[in-house]
């Protein structure tokens, strides 16, 4: 759930998720010295539901109708060997930004578990909740930033969370994403908690003069330790509000042929957003992009989303490579899993795909990772792993190392339990030295 206005100025948006954090997360923070960074932002692109892999980034047309229905001509990408699905024409011509992960696997056929699984590397189960991706990248990253942009959350959501499992885990709330709330394909966009439709500048100040006027306990006990950090608080999440920070969402300022390259739509402004967020030094935004979870109908579906795809994602990797932005930004997509490879044709699925765990693809771009190239298989009908199996841990230690985060560093946690950021070699597989 996003924060309401009044939630922002009582956690402190801007001062408290940095000022509030626990002595746990701050001892994480010194812990290990990272090791050289060659990126300093991760765009993680969620296929919220979970995409169709042969639909996407691993097409089988040798396999029949029942396996790729109506997609079943998938398109020459600019890497010899590499084809994508007809649907993404764009991004088949910027194959020699990213690489395709068509192995990864995990065998878990359940949104939560599937969704922890993969954000976080970890199985499921036990009694600790390990924090996702985000919130350990804003533990070990978040204080590095410097000047305004600090005022920016260190780890924002665009637009919704999920709720599948605690994104910060056992590091607490002070390590939660922002969630933005409302549209950026609207306007204005109403980033709950800075955003307030209606209200003017002018009346803003207005209502903090009154808020001051009203707080006579402030202005009785004015040297109170406790009421002193409060204010400085407040005060920062105002100029979040009314400063110049907040204006990192206000897409007025891009114009209007920018925001038709990216695509009118949720995604493709959200897309938008991520890049200028990234360009204020935000270390972690997650798109949180809904609709991937077809039973029913999925080729429809298809055929509406995946052009929103193509274009955001597509404009997004070439924006960011134009901006010298992509050598220091990962972008990584994907869902918790892919979609049964076989269609189901009766009713009442009518051509749908159900959960898929056995075998899935990511796309991985920037950030020090190579592109054009192709890691792992999975067999003739997109079923099974052919070969190169991948976990989701050796993805996420891939990108913890990309940004300086050693994966072997100790994670603080509240049983003092001796955890690392990401599970050991031996669990989590060996590096993707194809794409390292």
């Amino acid at each position: 759930m996003a924060l309401t206005r009044r939630q922002l100025l009582q956690a402190g948006l801007a001062g408290g998720l940095w000022l509030g954090r626990p002595r746990l997360a701050r001892a994480g923070e010194a812990a290990t010295p990272a090791p050289s960074a060659k990126a300093r932002s991760v765009i993680q692109i969620w296929m919220w539901g979970g995409v169709s892999h042969l639909d996407t980034l691993d097409p089988k047309p040798e396999a029949g109708s029942g396996y790729h229905g109506p997609l079943g001509k998938p398109i020459a990408t600019t890497v010899d060997g590499l084809a994508l699905c007809e649907l993404l024409p764009l991004l088949a011509g910027q194959a020699d930004k990213y690489s395709v992960i068509r192995s990864l696997t995990h065998g878990i056929n359940a949104h939560e578990t599937a969704a922890y699984m993969v954000q976080t590397g970890r199985k499921p189960g036990g009694r600790l909740v390990f924090p996702g991706a985000g919130a350990v990248v804003s533990l070990f990253k978040g204080r590095q930033r410097a000047g305004g942009s600090d005022l920016i959350p260190a780890y924002v959501v665009l637009t919704e969370l999920q709720g599948r499992f605690s994104e910060s885990g056992f590091l607490g709330p002070g390590y939660s994403p922002f969630a933005t709330g409302g549209d950026p394909n609207r306007t204005p966009f109403v980033v709950q908690g800075v955003v307030a439709p209606g209200i003017s500048v002018e009346r803003q100040r207005a209502r903090r003069e009154l808020l001051h006027q009203l707080d006579t306990f402030a202005a009785a006990v004015p040297s109170a330790p406790l009421l002193g950090a409060l204010a400085a608080t407040e005060d920062q999440a105002y100029q979040l509000i009314l400063g110049d920070s907040g204006k990192v969402f206000d897409l007025a300022q891009e114009t209007d042929a920018v925001r038709e390259r990216y695509g009118n739509n949720t995604f493709g402004q959200s897309c938008l957003v991520a890049r200028r967020l990234v360009e204020r030094g935000v270390p972690y935004v997650t798109i949180n992009s809904k609709g991937w979870d077809t039973h029913k109908q999925n080729f429809p579906a298809m055929k509406q989303k995946l052009p929103q795809l193509d274009r955001g994602l597509a404009t997004l990797l070439q924006d960011l490579s134009e901006r010298g932005l992509l050598e220091s930004t990962v972008v990584w997509c994907c869902g918790e899993f892919g979609r049964t490879p076989k269609i189901q044709w009766e009713a009442p699925w009518n051509g749908g795909r159900g959960h898929w765990g056995a075998v899935f693809s990511a796309l991985i771009a920037g950030g020090g990772f190579k592109g054009g190239r192709v890691v792992g298989s999975s067999d003739a009908r997109g079923e099974q792993v052919r070969d190169r199996p991948v976990a989701p841990a050796q993805v996420l230690a891939a990108i913890y190392g990309q940004l300086g985060i050693d994966p072997e560093a100790p994670l603080p946690n509240p049983e003092g339990a001796d955890l690392r950021v990401s599970p050991p070699v031996a669990e989590r597989g060996a590096p993707l030295s194809e794409i390292l």
